[in-house]
């Protein structure tokens, strides 16, 4: 093997030893390669020093105080409440109840103890489910009601009634005796006539009625008004009860018509007879006062031709001739005869 000193090639190869010495140098710590080109002259540094840590000692007690406010905070805005005007506050404590506030305003109640709920203290309407009855004719008929109440003591109430879905169960059922026994003592015909008077008061009676009995329950409720809004027939009789009452009305009618007639028929009596007496008294009156005047035209008649009898006498033939001699008259009577002298044209 040839001497290395005299070796072509040794040149060549520190040469591309040499290059890759300084692309290596070249790069940065990181990895990257340095741009190629004129090196930028700048000033050394040495490592970058550790920056100090913060001290956090200093956040600590302020950021628990500001915790603690907050949760006091919170915790008061949450036991906080307010009472309306129209409603009932009840606070309990371990399911108990512990107060009743009915005065509006803000409480407190004490914090993951006590809990509070609400009752209504406006009066409230109830529509009472429809409920068929017999009456005292025995026929039977569908009652809807309705009734309006109010809770007068929710203590009594959350006792025996628990809420207000349960003390409007037992109000319906105190509405549905009451409204069932007060019907059974009246006819059909009373409690579908509004104007009867017995039923005038059925409604008080069945207010005053249900009252007592919640108050003898103690149910802290009580019932301002029970009202009917609506009497209905149940539908299989509904048809035959149309019937009869068409029956029953077209009886009446025509009882109606009969007295009408009969009526009628007096009346017209009685008017014809009052007409025959005033014209029998109107002729009576009009002969006496025809006989009055005949008299008077008579006398007078009398004094007037009393004072020419040949006057008279002329007056009475002529008068004579006006009724005897017509048209067509023929007479047959002497010449010399004084009756024809006028017509001859003898006056003396």
């Amino acid at each position: 093997m040839a001497n290395n000193d005299n070796n072509p090639f040794k040149s060549i190869e520190e040469k591309f030893l040499e290059r890759q010495r300084q692309e290596q140098a070249r790069k940065k710590p990181d990895g990257k390669i340095k741009a190629f080109g004129k090196k930028r002259s700048k000033s050394p540094k040495g490592p970058a020093e550790p920056k100090p840590p913060a001290d956090l000692r200093k956040f600590i007690k302020p950021a628990i105080v500001l915790t603690a406010v907050f949760a006091v905070l919170l915790i008061f805005l949450a036991n906080v409440y307010v009472v309306k005007e129209n409603e009932y506050r009840v606070v309990r404590q371990f399911g108990e109840i512990v107060r009743i506030d009915s005065d509006p305003g803000v409480k407190l109640k004490v914090p993951f103890l006590q809990s509070v709920t609400m009752l209504p203290k406006n009066q409230m309407a109830y529509n009472v489910s429809e409920a068929e009855i017999t009456t005292k004719d025995k026929k039977r008929m569908i009652i809807d009601n309705y009734a309006v109440w109010r809770i007068t003591d929710p203590k009594l109430m959350i006792n025996n009634a628990r809420n207000i879905v349960n003390a409007e169960a037992r109000m319906e059922e105190y509405i549905y005796s009451v409204v069932r026994s007060e019907l059974g003592q009246l006819d059909y015909t009373s409690i579908v006539n509004d104007e009867d008077s017995s039923r005038g008061n059925l409604n008080d009676k069945v207010t005053e009625r249900v009252n007592e009995l919640l108050e003898t329950g103690n149910f802290g409720i009580a019932v301002t008004d029970v009202r009917m809004k609506r009497i209905d027939l149940p539908p299989e009789n509904e048809q035959s009860i149309y019937t009869r009452m068409i029956s029953e009305r077209e009886s009446t009618a025509q009882t109606y018509l009969s007295e009408g007639d009969a009526e009628k028929r007096r009346i017209e009596a009685e008017t014809d007879r009052e007409v025959q007496e005033l014209l029998a008294e109107a002729k009576k009156q009009a002969e006496v006062i025809r006989a009055e005047g005949e008299a008077e035209a008579a006398r007078i008649y009398n004094q007037s031709f009393s004072k020419d009898p040949d006057f008279y006498e002329l007056y009475r033939t002529l008068e004579s001739y006006k009724k005897t001699i017509g048209d067509e008259t023929m007479i047959v009577i002497p010449s010399d005869s004084p009756y024809a002298r006028i017509l001859s044209g003898f006056t003396e």
